[in-house]
């Protein structure tokens, strides 16, 4: 499934393979444990999405919640879409120093993390970006990305 038009994260689930919404369910289940407080999980684009919804913050280029972290089962493989790393040179590096360390490849372009199996995942460096980055410093990095100079 390359996108979703479900509407609630249950519904999403349930239109994946038995197999495939173990990982998405697992993965879900890692994100939530360390996800700072105040970004709300909702489906957006198709995904599962974690978002400043724009009741805390509605000051936004597009009128949709800033997104935090996303979540897809694509055709050919799974898509961790990580803005925290998109958004800080550091905390990208830190991800990219990590998978080096543990040997592990990855496949990541500017935001989103794709992997083929569970494994794949480099869970304490996962939960370490996720973490790090509380619900004002991503609206404050969002705001320095549309300041001009």
């Amino acid at each position: 499934m390359a996108s979703s038009k479900a509407t609630r994260v249950e519904d999403y689930l349930q239109e994946l393979s038995t197999e495939r919404r173990e990982v998405i369910a697992s993965v879900r289940d890692l994100i939530n444990r360390h996800l700072p407080d105040g970004y709300v999980e909702t489906m957006a684009s198709g995904m599962i999405s974690w978002v400043i919804p724009l009741s805390r913050y509605p000051v936004t280029y597009n009128k949709q919640p800033l997104p935090y972290v996303a979540l897809a089962a694509q055709k050919n493989n799974y898509a961790l879409y990580l803005m925290g790393a998109y958004m800080n040179a550091e905390d990208d590096g830190s991800l990219r120093e990590a998978y080096k360390t543990a040997g592990k490849r990855l496949d990541m372009g500017k935001s989103c993390l794709r992997f083929r199996h569970r494994e794949d995942l480099l869970d304490e460096a996962i939960e370490r970006l996720i973490a790090s980055t509380p619900v004002d410093e991503t609206i404050r990095r969002y705001e320095a990305s549309r300041t001009r100079t």
